[in-house]
């Protein structure tokens, strides 16, 4: 098996720099078995695109706060636009905003606001409207878990076709933190937008909403993307279990499924009319231990299960090889300031057990919760995890849980639970979603004093050694003392009819071309 250096080189992912307006993502569309090959160059309008999805749940709503799952997160691209957007290349492009620029210390940033995108219920979007939606995620008493992205915003103004913001520091990532899906532009009223609105100004308008079943939508007619939105109809459902989705991909009743079951993917890109693809990015599959809570608030409890992960096994036997494996931190070869000379944690019963005895202890037993709404093959995951851990005198006890309402249920509510994560486009936005004292979606409710001093101070450097090297501190911080365990970075594959058709670059930023794969493929 590659190691992780060898699985992101050899896709062909590169990074360029910042400001040249290039984002951390490189994309590829294997072809042959593992992929739908060279797409037709010429899209068509029409027809009705079904989709099949892994995600979804009755808790779902329009809330753009609340969005935490990939079927949540591809309905709200469908329907919504954004400032930029990372294109399918990897590349950041404007979305909404037609243009920006930066003060020299890139502390003010100015974007002017594109003319004429129409809203689905009419208008058009001015710059209070982009006020507005960023003021939503913003203050002591939003609940949105994009708080901490736009926490760095002191001011915001309009400015007739431009906002300007204002930022506590210099960050010259700040135009690929306004790309993130949470972050859509919606109409204002009175200074505020409506979080139970479908109104939104992106390629297809809502006509059915059943959270946890299906949504519908059908073209915007006044879309101002010409090249976009080719189907004519958009339906998303909700098939939560790995099989029902590839049978209903198989007999017709879908075009496109996410989270492909790998334990059969070799038999099912057999079937006929049957397409696989598979691109590798940043997405990574982890175990978030609880450090408030016993015995995860022990680093030596952590660091002894983190020895404990038989990490090659589990990309040959959960991955089937589509992936790499990873070294307790979200950070791939990918990103820019990667730190390839640090330590690869290995499996060390040896050294697992010398940690426990650092804690005290002689064995250790703990329940690991896990759904196959995390990941595909979480439970097998967990099983894999518990088998290789009683060899260091650690007891596993995996829990099989439902997989509706994993996330409002099990998910930061378990001490210990298996979780999936998407990329960010940057180190800074990876660490503060997730990592960050105090962020909603930190999921191990770490708090570590020096990794936050380093995230605020690499995010306004400017030096770009002095960067790398505070990056690579934070990684090194967070593999050592951080309550994550991040075993295997993870290929997304989906399938396709051989009807549908995609552009030869395919976003690896996310599932689904980056969601959006509603506005950017189409029928043969």
């Amino acid at each position: 098996m590659k190691n992780l250096r060898q699985s992101f080189l050899q896709s062909g992912i590169s990074r360029r720099g910042i400001l040249q307006g290039t984002a951390a993502f490189g994309a590829v569309a294997l072809a042959g078995p593992l992929g739908s090959g060279p797409a037709s160059a010429q899209p068509k309008k029409g027809g009705t695109f079904r989709v099949g999805m892994a995600g979804g749940s009755t808790n779902n709503n329009y809330d753009p706060g609340t969005w935490d799952n990939a079927y949540s997160q591809t309905f709200a691209t469908a329907r919504h636009g954004y400032l930029t957007e990372i294109a399918g290349d990897g590349s950041l492009v404007g979305e909404v905003a037609e243009s920006w620029e930066s003060s020299p210390d890139a502390k003010e940033w100015t974007f002017k606001i594109r003319n004429g995108v129409e809203y689905h219920e009419g208008g058009t979007v001015k710059a209070e409207d982009v006020v507005a939606s960023m003021n939503f995620h913003r203050g002591e008493k939003t609940t949105s878990a994009a708080q901490p992205i736009v926490a760095q915003v002191q001011d915001i103004k309009a400015n007739g076709d431009e906002v300007i913001f204002t930022l506590e520091a210099g960050n010259a990532d700040f135009p690929y933190v306004v790309s993130d899906y949470h972050l859509c532009i919606m109409p204002a009223k009175d200074g505020e937008i409506d979080p139970a609105s479908p109104n939104g100004c992106g390629p297809y308008k809502v006509v059915n909403y059943e959270p946890g079943v299906i949504a519908e939508l059908t073209r915007n007619p006044n879309y101002w993307k010409t090249d976009r939105a080719h189907f004519d109809e958009i339906k998303l459902l909700t098939i939560l279990d790995a099989a029902a989705r590839q049978s209903a991909l198989m007999t017709g009743n879908v075009d496109a499924i996410d989270q492909v079951d790998l334990k059969t993917v070799s038999l099912f890109q057999r079937a006929p009319n049957v397409e696989i693809l598979s691109v590798t990015g940043t997405q990574h599959y982890t175990f978030a231990m609880d450090t408030r809570a016993a015995p995860f608030n022990d680093n030596n409890v952590r660091m002894a299960l983190k020895y404990a992960v038989d990490r090659e096994e589990m990309v040959e036997k959960i991955l089937f090889g589509y992936g790499a494996v990873g070294n307790d931190t979200p950070i791939s070869p990918s990103y820019r300031y990667y730190a390839d000379d640090i330590e690869q944690t290995t499996y060390d019963p040896d050294k697992s057990r010398y940690y426990l005895k650092q804690a005290g202890l002689d064995s250790l037993d703990v329940s690991l919760s896990a759904s196959d709404a995390a990941f595909g093959g979480a439970v097998d995951a967990a099983v894999l995890f518990s088998n290789s851990a009683s060899k260091a005198g650690i007891n596993i006890k995996p829990v099989r849980e439902p997989n509706d309402g994993y996330w409002s249920d099990v998910w930061m509510k378990k001490p210990f639970s298996a979780v999936y994560w998407g990329g960010r486009p940057t180190e800074d936005l990876a660490f503060t979603v997730a990592y960050a004292a105090g962020a909603p979606w930190n999921d191990t409710f770490w708090d570590n004093e020096r990794f936050n001093k380093l995230l605020v101070e690499a995010r306004s450097e400017l030096d770009d050694s002095k960067r790398a090297e505070m990056y690579k501190e934070m990684q090194q911080i967070l593999r050592t003392d951080g309550g994550v365990i991040v075993p295997m970075f993870a290929s997304y594959v989906m399938a396709h009819s051989n009807k549908v058709k995609h552009p030869e670059k395919v976003a690896s930023n996310w599932t689904l071309d980056g969601f959006r794969a509603c506005e950017r493929w189409w029928f043969a």
